[in-house]
C-alpha cells in the first residue's frame, strides 16, 4: 500500500502521532440504486492509495467473475462484501471502511439504496458528520434521492454534498449538471439541509473524484476529496450545555467515589456547580479523572471520570448538567420514529426504552402522523410496520431529560427494545415542542373526517352486538373482545349505559362500541358459539369483526 504520508517510511512513530491527531470525519454514501456508490468508495480507496497491492490483485480476479464493468475493474467490489450483493450488483448491508489523507481520517458508510433496507440506512447514518447523495446524471432527481434526502435531513446530518455522477454518460454536459443542481435546491428547499455542496463526477472514469477532471473545465469547484477534507466540522458539536450520562459509578475503596461516562455535549472544569437529573441535587466537580491523571478540563465526546465535592445519590442513568443551565425533565415527549422490526408497532404496548445511559420501560402512547418518505406527505396510522417512519408521543415510566435531538444528538435519541426478544425495534429522534403558537391553527367548528378517524385508529365506527347464551358470560365475551381490541391499538369501549344519544356521540368520535344489549340499532350482531371454550369464542369473534371489515 502506498501512503500519501512519506512519514510511514521513515518514522513510524511520528506518524502514528500525526495519524491519531488528525480530525476525523465520518461520512455515508446514499442514492438511488445503481447510481454507483460503491463504486465510488472504491474510488475514493483507489486513487487515494489505501488498497494493498493482495487485495487489489484479489479485486481484479473478481470483477473478471461477477464484475459489471467489463474489462475495467469493478472497484464497487471492495465494499460489496456479501456473497448476496456481488451477485445482485446491489448493497445491502451497510459496509464501513476507513481510510485517511494528510489532512484527515475517514469512516465511510455505504447504505443499502432499496426502500426495503430503509433501517439500514438509518443506522448507518446516525453517527455521520456528512452525507454524499449520489444522482445519476442520465435520470436526474429519483424518489429514492428525494427519500434518503428526507432521511439525512430527519438524522440531522449538517453537511450534504450532492455528487452527480456518470457525468462520462452525459459528455460531461454542463446544462444537464445545472438542470439536476436545480431540480434538487427546488425539491431541498423544504427539507432544512443547510450545507449542500455539489460535484459532478464520474466515479468509474475517476474525474473530479481525488483527482480533478480534464474532462469538465467547466467546472471550477473543488474535487469530492477536497470538500471531504476542507469541509468545517468542528463547529457542529455543542459544547454550550454540559450534558454527562452516567454510565457507571466507580466504588474501588472507601476514599474514592467517581462517575464514569462519556460526554455527548458541553465542557466540565473543576469548580463547576452542576445538578443530577431527574433528582434535582447539586453539587462542585471536585476533579476530572482518567487513567492518565487528573486533568483541568473535559469536552465531548472524551470519556473520563468524575469526582464531586458532596456525596450524593448519583446511579448509572442520571444525567449531570450545569446547574445554570438546568434542562427540564418529563416522562412525556414527541419524536421522529423508525420502525425496524418485521412486527407491527403496537401503541400502547409496553417496551423497553434505552436513551443515552438510560434504560426504562415505556410505550409509544400514540401515532400523530405517518409520513410517506417518498413524497414527504403526512397520513393517518394506528401502526406502523417495517421501514415506515412516523411522528409520535412516547410516554416512560420515569422521568428524563428528553433534548431535542438537532441540538443534543446523544440525548435526544433512543431505542426502543422488545421486552421478550430483546431485538432493537426502533430508533427515535426526540423532537421538542414548537414554544410559540405559530403552528396552530384556531377552527370554530370540526374539521376532521370520519374517514380520518378511521385512518387514525385503524378501525371503523360501528355498534357491535355480541349474543351470548347468558350474562355473565357475555360479560367476560365482551371486556376481553374489548382488551384484545385495546393490545391491537384499536379504541374499543364496552357500553355500560344505555343512553341512545351518548351512542352516537361516541360512534361520530370514531369508537368501535361492543355491547350485550338489544335495544340499540347495532351495526353488527355476533353470536358467540357456546360449544367453543372461551377463548375460542374471543378469536372467532375477532375474525368476523375483521371479516366485517371494521378493523
Amino acid at each position: 500500500m502506498s501512503h500519501q504520508s512519506d512519514l510511514i517510511a521513515t518514522d513510524i512513530d511520528a506518524y502514528l502521532d500525526q495519524h491519531e491527531n488528525k480530525e476525523l470525519l465520518r461520512f455515508l454514501t446514499c442514492g438511488s440504486v445503481d447510481d454507483g456508490k460503491s463504486t465510488l468508495i472504491g474510488r475514493l480507496l483507489h486513487d487515494s492509495k489505501m488498497i494493498y497491492e493482495d487485495q487489489l490483485a484479489a479485486i481484479q480476479n473478481d470483477s473478471k467473475k461477477v464484475g459489471t464493468t467489463g474489462d475495467e475493474i469493478d472497484l464497487a467490489l471492495l465494499v460489496d462484501g456479501l456473497q448476496a450483493e456481488r451477485e445482485q450488483g446491489i448493497t445491502i448491508d451497510v459496509a464501513y471502511r476507513y481510510f485517511s489523507t494528510a489532512k484527515r481520517k475517514f469512516i465511510i458508510a455505504d447504505t443499502p439504496g432499496h426502500e426495503q433496507y430503509t433501517r439500514n440506512m438509518a443506522t448507518g447514518a446516525s453517527t455521520c458528520d456528512l452525507a454524499i447523495i449520489l444522482i445519476d446524471a442520465r435520470h436526474g432527481v429519483q424518489v429514492q434521492t428525494r427519500r434518503h434526502s428526507f432521511i439525512v435531513s430527519l438524522l440531522g446530518i449538517k453537511h450534504t454534498v450532492v455528487a452527480i455522477n456518470k457525468m462520462d454518460l452525459v459528455d460531461f454536459s454542463e446544462e444537464r449538471f445545472e438542470q439536476i443542481k436545480q431540480d434538487y435546491l427546488n425539491f431541498a428547499q423544504g427539507l432544512g439541509l443547510k450545507d449542500i455542496h455539489f460535484a459532478p463526477i464520474s466515479a468509474l472514469k475517476g474525474d473530479n473524484v481525488v483527482n480533478p477532471s480534464e474532462n469538465m473545465h467547466w467546472y471550477s469547484g473543488d474535487s469530492l476529496m477536497q470538500t471531504l477534507e476542507n469541509v468545517e466540522i468542528a463547529g457542529d458539536a455543542n459544547f454550550d450545555e454540559l450534558r454527562f450520562p452516567v454510565q457507571y459509578v466507580n466504588r474501588p475503596n472507601l476514599n474514592f467515589r467517581g462517575y464514569c461516562g462519556t460526554l455527548s455535549a458541553g465542557i466540565v472544569r473543576p469548580g463547576d456547580a452542576v445538578t443530577v437529573l431527574p433528582s434535582g441535587k447539586s453539587s462542585k466537580v471536585k476533579s476530572i479523572v482518567t487513567f492518565d491523571g487528573e486533568l483541568p478540563e473535559a469536552f465531548a465526546p472524551m470519556a473520563v471520570t468524575l469526582t464531586l465535592e458532596d456525596e450524593i445519590d448519583i446511579s448509572r442513568g442520571d444525567l449531570i448538567v450545569h446547574s445554570d443551565q438546568v434542562p427540564e425533565v418529563t416522562n412525556r415527549f414527541a419524536a421522529h420514529l423508525v420502525w425496524m422490526s418485521e412486527q407491527e408497532l403496537i401503541p400502547g404496548r409496553s417496551y423497553e426504552i434505552k436513551l443515552a445511559s438510560t434504560r426504562t420501560a415505556g410505550r409509544v402512547s400514540a401515532i400523530r402522523h405517518r409520513i410517506d418518505v417518498n413524497t414527504l406527505e403526512q397520513s393517518p396510522a394506528a401502526t406502523l410496520g417495517l421501514n415506515e417512519i412516523a411522528q409520535v408521543e412516547v410516554t416512560l415510566e420515569r422521568p428524563i431529560v428528553a433534548d431535542d435531538y438537532r441540538r443534543h444528538k446523544g440525548t435526544g435519541s433512543f431505542i426502543i427494545v422488545d421486552r421478550l426478544t430483546n431485538a432493537t425495534v426502533a430508533a427515535g429522534m426526540i423532537q421538542a415542542e414548537a414554544e410559540d403558537d405559530s403552528a396552530i391553527e384556531l377552527h370554530a367548528e370540526s374539521i376532521i373526517s370520519t374517514q380520518q378517524r378511521a385512518e387514525r385508529f385503524g378501525q371503523k365506527a360501528a355498534l357491535v352486538q355480541i349474543k351470548a347464551t347468558d350474562a355473565t358470560q357475555g360479560a367476560t365475551l365482551l371486556y376481553t373482545l374489548e382488551q384484545q381490541l385495546f393490545n391491537r391499538g384499536r379504541l374499543p369501549l364496552a357500553l355500560t349505559f344505555q343512553n341512545t344519544e351518548q351512542v352516537a356521540a361516541l360512534k361520530a368520535a370514531g369508537l368501535l362500541l361492543l355491547t350485550q344489549r338489544d335495544d340499540f340499532e347495532a351495526d353488527l350482531v355476533l353470536e358467540a358459539d357456546a360449544e367453543l371454550p372461551p377463548t375460542a369464542q374471543v378469536k372467532a369473534l375477532l375474525q368476523k369483526i375483521q371479516q366485517a371489515d371494521l378493523i
